[in-house]
């Protein structure tokens, strides 16, 4: 039987880790139909089916569970074979995948991603923004970019930059219809704008004062999943938004949205890069995390 080759195997990989052809056809730069030629044409030589497929679900089959438990840890060989050749390099190579949420992204594409791939022209970078914290070690990412608090543990974090902290913001339209709240207790008599986690559950706005720590379930007409829409309802004068204060920055120097209950959102640990700590750092990583810390360094200055 001929032997199979490395995309054909990481085809296998990349499906069972996504249990979709479409988004491991993303991660491997292949078209949908190539990567489902590349598998059918694996099962047609193995003679067994790898995988259970139907119009709705894609999961591995008894022959793909024991195919893959072999596979997996050879490929991983493979790649660390070839990244300590990598080492050796004057300069990295290779593809670096981020996972993080769309604000993070915003924050970090100028000050480090542009300025990694100015350097390092030799590596290329993925990022994938999602609203929600996703494993991955699972979706088969480098790394990932979050606020420090919502890191998991067993992940080696480096931080990116100073603290942050979330504001209460409206128009100067809306509180000259409403007086301004001076206790979060208070907002439950605003129109707030809410935000909704992909799971249904709203978010309660959390604040702190001395010490004596509030979670508010807040009042409102709208419910929105982007912190851009929510920023933008605000300066229309339709709603209190509750937004990191990076976000908003430039409208508050500007005088397009006026912050409140100022002294009950006290800072907080910022960004911060993260990636697992039992594997192997490719040397692409290694370079991205210097380029990291040095910008981090920089914004600590205050340069």
């Amino acid at each position: 039987m001929p032997k199979a080759g490395l995309t054909e195997l990481n085809a296998v990989v990349a499906v069972s880790r996504h249990k979709s052809f479409r988004k491991a056809a993303a991660e491997l730069g292949m078209s949908p139909s190539a990567l489902s030629h590349a598998i059918a044409t694996l099962e047609a030589r193995m003679g067994v089916r790898l995988f259970n497929r139907t119009t709705r679900s894609v999961s591995l089959s008894e022959a793909g569970q024991r195919f893959l438990s072999r596979v997996q840890p050879a490929l991983r060989e493979i790649s660390e074979a070839m990244e300590s050749v990598n080492e050796l390099r004057d300069s990295p190579t290779g593809t670096l995948r981020f996972n993080t949420s769309e604000g993070a992204a915003q924050q970090i594409l100028t000050p480090i991603l542009l300025e990694f791939l100015e350097r390092y022209p030799s590596m290329r970078v993925e990022v994938v923004t999602d609203g929600k914290l996703v494993d991955i070690v699972a979706g088969g990412y480098d790394a990932g970019f979050r606020l420090s608090d919502a890191v998991p543990q067993d992940m080696v974090r480096v931080p990116c930059g100073p603290p942050q902290r979330f504001v209460v913001v409206g128009a100067p339209a809306y509180f000259r219809r409403h007086p301004k709240p001076t206790t979060p207790h208070e907002l439950t008599e605003h129109d707030c704008v809410r935000y909704r986690f992909g799971s249904g559950a709203y978010y309660h706005w959390e604040f702190e004062k001395r010490g004596q720590a509030l979670s508010v379930e807040v009042t409102g007409r709208l419910s929105l999943d982007n912190a851009n829409l929510m920023r933008e309802v605000a300066l229309q004068g339709r709603g209190l938004a509750y937004v990191t204060e990076w976000a908003v920055k430039a409208d508050l120097a500007a005088g397009r949205l006026v912050r409140v209950l100022e002294d009950w959102t006290p800072p907080f640990p910022g960004l911060c890069l993260y990636y697992p700590s039992h594997r192997l750092v490719p040397a692409g990583l290694r370079a991205f995390i210097g380029v990291v810390r040095e910008v981090a360094a920089k914004s600590k200055r205050g340069g």
